[in-house]
C-alpha cells in the first residue's frame, strides 16, 4: 500500500505574458520556488491557476513543464476536470503519458449529473490508470456533490483512488468524510480546499490544497507543521495569520486569483496579469494587499524574489 499524502499541496498560478501568451520560464521558477520552500506536492491547473482560461494545447504544454521542473522531486497532480467524460480522460492519458504522479477530477462542470453517473465518469476517466487520483468535491462551483455513498463505492471499485479535495467547508460533511475513509482505506487522504487547517486536521485531514503558499509558503507550512505536532498555542497563531491573508486574497471571488498574483508582485515574483474577463485590481485593492503584507511581516519572513 502507497504512503498515504499529507501536508501543503501547492496549486501554482498560470504566469503570461504581455503578449497574453504562458510564461513557461517564469512558471518553471514558481514551480521550483514551491519546493524550495518546502511544498510536499504540486497540483495545476486548479482554478487558481486560471484552468478554465486554458487552451487545450496550453493545458497540455503545462503538463510537460509542470513535470519537467518538479523532476520527481514532489508528487504532481494535473487538474484534467472538464465538462465531457471523453474529454476529461483525453487529458488524463496525457497526463499519465507526460509522467504525472495522478490526476484530480472535479464532477462535469454545468450538466449536474446524478450519483450514478458521477459514478461513471470516475470510472470513465480514471478506471484504468496506472497513476493515482484525487476527486475534487466542490458543489458551490459544479453544483453537484460527491456523497459519502459515492465516496465508499468509488474507494472500493478504484485502486488508484487515494484522496479527496473537499472544499463544501462543512465540517460535519468533512469529519464524516474521515470517520468513513479510516476504515475502508486508512492511506486514504482528506484535504481541505483551503488553509483551515487548525480545525480539519484533529479529525482526520492530512492537509490543504493552498492558494496562499503562492505567497507565504513558509507561514502555511508553519501552520501544518504545528497542527501535526499538536503545538496548538503556534497553530491558532498561525491559522489567524493565514486567515487574514486568505480572506483578503481571496475576498472578491469572481476576481480570483488577482489579488494573489498581485501580492507576488510585491514580493518580486512577478507572473503577469490575470485574463479576462478576471479584471485588475483598483489603486485601493492593492493598498491594502500590501498593507496587510506588511502587518503580517511577510516581507521579512519569506523569501523576495524566486
Amino acid at each position: 500500500m502507497k504512503e498515504k499524502l499529507k501536508g501543503v499541496m501547492g496549486a501554482p498560478i498560470t504566469p503570461f505574458t504581455d503578449q497574453n501568451k504562458v510564461d513557461f520560464d517564469i512558471f518553471s521558477k514558481q514551480i521550483n520556488f514551491l519546493i524550495e520552500n518546502g511544498i510536499r506536492m504540486i497540483s495545476h491547473p486548479m482554478h487558481i491557476g486560471e484552468s478554465i482560461n486554458l487552451s487545450e494545447k496550453e493545458q497540455r504544454d503545462l503538463v510537460d513543464c509542470l513535470v519537467d521542473s518538479a523532476d520527481n522531486r514532489v508528487p504532481v497532480f494535473v487538474n484534467v476536470s472538464k465538462a465531457g467524460t471523453d474529454l476529461a480522460r483525453e487529458l488524463a492519458l496525457y497526463s499519465q503519458s507526460a509522467g504525472a504522479s495522478g490526476v484530480i477530477l472535479l464532477p462535469p462542470y454545468h450538466w449536474k449529473p446524478t450519483q450514478e453517473g458521477l459514478f461513471e465518469h470516475f470510472v470513465s476517466v480514471v478506471g484504468d490508470l496506472d497513476i493515482d487520483f484525487i476527486a475534487y468535491n466542490n458543489p458551490k462551483n459544479v453544483q453537484v456533490e460527491i456523497g459519502i455513498d459515492l465516496l465508499k463505492r468509488l474507494i472500493e471499485k478504484l485502486p488508484n483512488f487515494i484522496g479527496l479535495k473537499d472544499a463544501t467547508f462543512h465540517m460535519g460533511f468533512f469529519t464524516e468524510v474521515c470517520r468513513v475513509t479510516k476504515d475502508l482505506n486508512p492511506n486514504f487522504s482528506i484535504f481541505t480546499g483551503v488553509e483551515y487547517l487548525l480545525t480539519s486536521m484533529p479529525v482526520g485531514g492530512c492537509g490543504c490544497y493552498s492558494a496562499c503558499s503562492e505567497v507565504a509558503p513558509k507561514l502555511v507550512n508553519k501552520l501544518f507543521d504545528a497542527c501535526e505536532n499538536l503545538n496548538i498555542s503556534e497553530a491558532r497563531e498561525s491559522q489567524y495569520k493565514v486567515k487574514q491573508l486568505l480572506e483578503l486574497l481571496n475576498e472578491n471571488h469572481l476576481r480570483y486569483p488577482v489579488g494573489i498574483k498581485y501580492a507576488m508582485e510585491c514580493l518580486q515574483r512577478p507572473v503577469g496579469h490575470t485574463r479576462k474577463p478576471i479584471m485588475p485590481l483598483n489603486d485601493e485593492e492593492k493598498k491594502d494587499i500590501k498593507n496587510l503584507l506588511e502587518k503580517l511581516d511577510i516581507f521579512n519572513t519569506e523569501q523576495i524574489g524566486w
